[in-house]
């Protein structure tokens, strides 16, 4: 019940311009005693566009194989009914009140047993497990030793009754490691604790600079103006990204901007978040007030142009990107536009507020007169707007480049094999 994911290579030395010398010379000495550490990281999905923990595994294993780890990112394969399962623990775990049903826990504990079980040959010195989807293996394959989980999304407030289920599969877990500290529960033996936040890599396609002019010509392909202000949110369409907010800040901008424009970009690609497609039909309902102003991208089988250069092309292309989200564990899209020197809104929550200094570098907003009010000021505000993308793209490369995530695991390693 599991598959393994083939990756082309790629090289840690050609960061050296995005992080400098120093970075890397610190990586490759923390990796030289880690040479040949038999890694495997195990997910849900590896499909592009499938989320942002694919993403940064499709980055960072080359990375490890590079410094001289022998890295293995394998997903796991269940029945697509445990998918509708993990999603309502994500829900619960991030603050929804519908918890799991006995059959919910039955179907995860019972799967989870047959992918542990199909994980009985596999062989590695240390194994990190991403999200719910994975979770309970090391509890059913007591074998896999140096255990570590890593969880991606918002635990400020989790449901406790679906927290009280999971814990117990935490416990063969070496180190589980959060975003950030309001995400620990309280449960979780602190010595246990590790807190680093994910990454980008600047030199994937959706993130190298992109010459404004192709940006124009790719949105001016949807049927967009170019030449008019242009707000986006990029993300899936998910209840927690809260793209109806979007849509009402929107409007309220639009007061003052007569010819403001909308995206919600957001590829349906993902095959463990079934829910997307209930959260597009409630968004489409909103769209009916502006239909030549607010478009929705999201049916890969109509968009010709490239998933990342699409997407790069409306981070680039926009006067401001707005990722409005409730509940957040980090938020990559965020880091991909303030890449970019774009002004980012963000919502208020979780690893938003890692990355967004309010009126520094980004705007933090808690509802969508608030998120309105912001657009204008931004937009009224071209030089606010310049001097707030340059500290944007600084904070980045400070804090949010893949290397410094490289060097994290790296440390973590060694921690965790003493």
């Amino acid at each position: 019940m599991f598959e393994e994911i083939f990756l082309a290579s790629s090289r840690i030395a050609a960061y050296r311009k995005a992080v400098g010398d120093e970075s890397i010379k610190e990586i490759k000495k923390i990796a030289k005693p880690l040479r040949g550490l038999r890694v495997v990281h195990v997910n849900s999905t590896a499909k592009a566009g499938g989320g942002g923990v694919a993403e940064i595994l499709r980055s960072l294993l080359p990375l490890m194989r590079d410094v001289g780890l022998n890295a293995k990112w394998t997903i796991i394969t269940p029945p697509k009914e445990f998918f509708g399962v993990t999603q309502k623990i994500h829900d619960s775990l991030q603050g929804s009140h519908s918890g799991l049903s006995d059959d919910d826990k039955k179907l995860y504990i019972e799967t989870g047993k047959k992918i542990a079980e199909s994980f009985k040959k596999e062989k590695a010195d240390v194994w990190i497990f991403h999200d719910p989807q994975p979770l309970a293996i090391p509890f059913f394959a007591d074998r896999l030793k140096s255990a570590i989980s890593r969880i991606h999304i918002d635990l400020s407030s989790p449901n406790k009754d679906t927290w009280n289920f999971l814990l117990p599969f935490f416990e063969p877990y070496k180190k589980i490691i959060f975003s950030m500290d309001e995400f620990v529960n309280p449960k979780i033996p602190r010595e246990k604790v590790k807190i680093f936040a994910p990454a980008i890599d600047p030199l994937i396609s959706k993130n190298k600079a992109l010459p404004r002019s192709v940006a124009k010509r790719v949105i001016a392909s949807h049927n967009i103006h170019p030449d008019k202000p242009l707000i986006a949110q990029i993300s899936r369409f998910d209840r927690w990204k809260d793209p109806i907010g979007v849509i009402k800040a929107f409007y309220i901008a639009k007061n003052e901007i007569p010819d403001l424009q909308l995206v919600l970009l957001g590829l349906m690609l993902a095959s463990d978040n079934p829910r997307s497609a209930t959260v597009l039909k409630q968004v489409q309902r909103y769209v009916r007030g502006d239909p030549a102003n607010i478009h929705l991208l999201y049916d890969p089988e109509e968009i010709k142009t490239e998933n990342e250069t699409l997407v790069n092309a409306f981070q680039a292309g926009s006067d401001v990107v707005i990722q409005k989200s409730i509940k957040e564990g980090f938020g990559l899209t965020v880091t991909e536009a303030m890449w970019k020197g774009k002004p980012v809104i963000g919502g208020r929550a979780g690893g938003i507020k890692l990355q967004i200094k309010d009126g520094r570098n980004g705007f933090l907003v808690s509802s969508p007169e608030e998120c309105g009010q912001r657009i204008v000021e931004l937009i009224k505000n071209p030089a606010l707007s310049r001097r707030m993308g340059r500290r944007a793209r600084e904070s980045v490369k400070k804090k949010f480049l893949i290397p410094r995530l490289l060097r994290d695991y790296l440390n973590l390693f060694k921690e965790v094999l003493e």
